[in-house]
């Protein structure tokens, strides 16, 4: 049985296509795996708090001095990362918002960043604590980045490469849905080619799990 954990991150809402096509990744994954189970986590529709005191304090006090504020951030964030760990694959809608990731998805990597549980560091420098996971990403994108002038300004997919990679999650795939913003005809294009390869992946990933 393969666990799904599907973050959704646009303020689109319906009109997002990042999550239309990591939808589609998730629906093709389940028609492959009946027994396949998906935990959602829609972080416009119920967003997170971003990073204050009270959360901070949480973090780095002892538990006995927790006011029932920090226990409350503590608590949520406790299961945020019980959600990651219990997945075996997880599936990121991003929507590109001046030029990088909303702000509900980078409070997301906030709360499940947690030092001991997420990742520690040693001798060698950090480690990632959450292994043997296979993301896929979903990025939505007005315009063209994964070539041309515009390639250097995305600071999307980079930046949360280097977030999974450096909590132990390294066996990622990227999915572009670009063009969004250039025309109903290239957007259209770029949704059709996005959701060719949603599932193609998800086939892969099928076969992948009952090959294991």
């Amino acid at each position: 049985m393969t666990n799904i954990l599907f973050v959704a991150s646009s303020p689109r809402g319906a009109a997002s296509q990042s999550t239309k096509v990591a939808e589609q990744l998730v629906v093709g994954i389940r028609a492959e795996d009946p027994t396949a189970t998906v935990t959602r986590r829609d972080l416009a529709r119920d967003p997170l708090p971003h990073v204050d005191e009270a959360f901070l304090g949480a973090l780095f006090a002892p538990a006995e001095t927790h006011t029932p504020e920090q226990a409350k951030l503590l608590a949520l964030s406790d299961e945020l990362v019980a959600e990651l760990q219990a997945a075996d694959v997880i599936v990121i809608a991003s929507a590109m918002i001046n030029f990088t990731v909303t702000s509900q998805l980078k409070a997301w990597f906030d709360f499940i960043a947690r030092s001991g549980k997420t990742f520690r560091y040693g001798a060698n420098g950090p480690e990632g604590l959450v292994t043997g996971k296979r993301v896929v990403v979903v990025e939505a994108k007005g315009g063209i980045y994964s070539d041309g002038p515009m390639k250097p300004h995305d600071y999307q997919q980079p930046w949360i490469r280097f977030m999974l990679g450096f909590l132990g999650m390294t066996d990622v795939e990227i999915i572009q849905v670009e063009g969004q913003a250039l025309g109903p005809e290239r957007a259209e294009q770029g949704v059709a080619e996005a959701a060719e390869k949603a599932d193609a992946t998800a086939r892969a990933l099928a076969g992948i799990r009952a090959a294991a």
